[in-house]
């Protein structure tokens, strides 16, 4: 039996090990690409997708406020910031998968399991090359403990596939690219050039997830004949807790596809 995309989505939600999950992610992506080549694409399926992927028993997950601060200016405190980049990137594995598991019974067109196969392919990347310096540093992931809150997005948005596109890529990712240059500069500062290296790449990759966020959410809100700008607004107002932080990158946002008039209104 073939198993269907929505299914291997599960599978790689319901995979706890990090390594093991971005593993059996690539096995999926490339399995997906090479069905589409040959002509004979595997079929989208539904699932029933867990409320919460399954995690490595470290890093233990503390609420956000009970998070130690990072301080970029040590070794150690370097370690903290790529261990939450980590965490941040086996998030973002589970959330491009579980955005096809959880709305594979909508219909839309090929090109959008597409874009989330390779999204959740590249994210599975970042982990790894993250997880790589962070082993060459003496440390690992799962070393420190983490952020909680990181997956309430999902869990909030888990029947509203608008208010998923609005707030995952079209805000978390989006804040990816207003915070990323600042951590390379720290990086090339230290001389850690295998870190910088790791964080060009998902700053590249990155502005292509958000561009793909947004060209969903319009084709969605162009099928329904809605305002595009309204409904973000009353989307992230719903769903997103807090105002917007500048200092914003304008210049990638609008490379993806988002122009201020969407996100400055709901800034600080």
């Amino acid at each position: 039996m073939t198993k269907t995309l929505t299914q291997m989505a599960v599978e790689v939600l319901t995979t706890a090990d990090g390594r093991e999950k971005t593993a059996l992610s690539h096995e999926h992506a490339a399995a997906w690409f090479a069905a589409r080549k040959a002509g004979t694409p595997i079929p989208v399926g539904t699932a029933t997708p867990p409320l919460r992927p399954a995690r490595p028993e470290k890093p233990e997950l503390l609420d956000p406020r009970d998070v130690p601060r990072r301080r970029p200016g040590s070794p150690a405190g370097r370690i903290a910031i790529l261990h939450a980049v980590a965490h941040i990137e086996l998030n973002a594995v589970d959330l491009h998968w579980d955005i096809i598991a959880r709305f594979g019974h909508v219909p839309m067109p090929p090109g959008f399991y597409d874009d989330w196969v390779k999204s959740a392919d590249e994210e599975s990347k970042h982990f790894n090359l993250i997880c790589d310096c962070l082993e060459a540093m003496g440390s690992h992931y799962g070393a420190l403990p983490a952020h909680a809150g990181m997956w309430r997005a999902a869990e909030d948005t888990r029947d509203d596939i608008l208010g998923r596109l609005a707030v995952v890529p079209m805000v978390l990712e989006a804040r990816g690219l207003d915070v990323t240059p600042g951590m390379i500069d720290i990086f090339e500062k230290a001389g850690e050039d295998g870190a910088v290296a790791a964080l060009r790449t998902i700053y590249a990759e990155e502005v292509g997830h958000v561009a793909y966020g947004s060209k969903w959410f319009h084709f969605l809100c162009g099928r329904d004949n809605l305002d595009p700008k309204d409904v973000f607004h009353d989307l992230v107002r719903t769903y997103f807790h807090g105002a917007l932080k500048p200092p914003f990158n304008e210049e990638k946002r609008a490379e993806a596809g988002l122009p201020p008039d969407f996100y400055w209104p709901l800034a600080d």
